[in-house]
């Protein structure tokens, strides 16, 4: 639910009329720790841009370009607060501990989901085995002992922890921000955060910089660390919403009120799925990183370029 605007200085009027002692003003509460406070105000979302370069048959696009998105329209919003970093893989990883949710695939399959304990319970063998197998580790394991690789794998976890969560369905996501006390944000309330209120197409302005987000085309990998990228930030200082991943909100794929584009997708079938990934080749079109961009899929299906953040509506005194 869309938490309502302030209200400041609202009089009750009792029979000889309005007071400072009948008055009743509202403020709002700080924003709970790791999240910024989005104000109320009124913001361009959707676009009408469309493809006029013939784009979608170039590079094979399903759908046509754009034409979910239409009719840009005004929509106003009350305040609200949402995380300012997507939730990273230590923080969704305390979660499945804490509640025993099964971990992502991925996980699995990185050894990311391997405790310390178990890790030193290894025998030696096995434990070189795990480095090369699952972490990657680019040393010669054979002539390391239990506390050098302990350390090195140690090391592993703690940059990992650090990058966005990824590949959990829909409703994991949703869970996870319930866990806290939180929602997952609305469609509008993520534009929102991207766009501010003068309609940019990036978070960073209307020009298109591949540099400025994590388009994928780094050395260190698809995804970064939170905040890699100090210029994919909004006007409100929320960072990653341009690239890093994609990101799960709240709402079914439906279209917009005065829409003419009918999907085939359309309904309480699809989840939106908003902001662009770290992803490769025609992935890094810009037309992917465009805050308006409404990417869609089953609520059940998990990527691993699709992570989540959460938003929380606003609380006053």
């Amino acid at each position: 639910m869309m938490a309502k605007p302030v209200v400041v200085g609202l009089c009750l009027f009792i029979l000889s009329g309005c007071s400072d002692e009948t008055s009743v003003s509202q403020k709002i509460m700080p924003a709970p720790e790791g999240m910024v406070l989005i104000p109320a105000a009124e913001f361009l979302m959707g676009s009408d841009e469309v493809d006029s370069d013939g784009r979608q048959e170039e590079f094979g696009f399903r759908e046509p370009m754009y034409l979910d998105e239409h009719p840009k329209h005004v929509v106003s919003l009350g305040d609200f607060y949402i995380d300012q970093y997507e939730v990273s893989n230590g923080d969704y990883k305390r979660f499945t501990i804490e509640n025993g949710v099964e971990p992502p695939p991925p996980w699995i399959q990185s050894g990311y989901n391997a405790t310390e304990h178990r890790l030193a319970t290894l025998p030696l063998d096995k434990l070189r085995q795990v480095a090369v197998d699952y972490f990657l580790l680019d040393m010669d394991t054979t002539a390391m002992q239990r506390p050098q690789l302990l350390d090195e794998l140690k090391k592993i976890q703690a940059q990992r922890d650090q990058l966005p969560a990824t590949a959990m369905s829909w409703y994991d996501a949703a869970s996870y921000c319930r866990w806290l006390g939180k929602r997952l944000p609305s469609e509008a309330e993520w534009e929102k955060a991207a766009r501010g209120t003068d309609g940019r197409r990036y978070p960073w302005g209307d020009e298109w910089d591949q540099s400025k987000a994590n388009v994928g085309d780094n050395d260190a990998g698809i995804t970064m660390a939170l905040g890699s990228y100090p210029k994919d930030k909004s006007v409100y200082g929320v960072f990653d919403l341009g690239g890093n991943v994609s990101e799960w909100v709240n709402d079914w794929y439906r279209p917009y009120l005065g829409a003419d584009y009918q999907s085939e997708f359309y309904g309480d079938i699809h989840k939106v799925v908003k902001g662009g990934g770290a992803g490769v080749g025609h992935y890094a079109l810009s037309y992917f990183y465009r805050s308006s961009r409404r990417g869609q899929t089953d609520p059940s299906t998990i990527s691993v370029d699709v992570g989540f953040r959460c938003a929380k509506s606003v609380s006053y005194q």
